[in-house]
């Protein structure tokens, strides 16, 4: 983004930011609560959707969970981020092809073909 881009962005925000009646301290402590949040997840999705493991489960992983995937899979390391599974004996972490539907698919099966 280039710099006159930006300033007409921020200029933009602030008009937004006045007209809504929002301080620059209820931002900081928006991000602030959005951080805990965030570490205090125990389960995240592809999309960033997270649990904490309290409470009633997220649709988006009794859908999973009742499509056979484990919970496990969606658990957040200490670290923030996402446990990956290591399936034994092979490496993906060079497949150029690795989640596209070439990947997926079964030459053997003749509906992928």
């Amino acid at each position: 983004m280039d710099e006159r881009k930006r300033d007409s962005m921020v200029a933009y925000l602030r008009r937004r930011m006045v007209e809504f009646g929002i301080k620059p301290e209820d931002l900081a402590a928006s991000m602030a609560a959005d951080q805990r949040r965030q570490h205090a997840a125990k389960y995240r999705n592809a999309s960033g959707e997270i649990w904490d493991g309290h409470g009633d489960m997220p649709q988006w992983l009794v859908q999973a969970t009742s499509a056979g995937q484990s919970s496990d899979h969606f658990a957040v390391r200490d670290d923030g981020f996402q446990r990956t599974v290591q399936r034994a004996g092979v490496n993906w972490a060079n497949d150029p092809f690795a989640g596209t539907r070439l990947a997926a698919a079964n030459p053997l099966h003749p509906d992928t073909r």
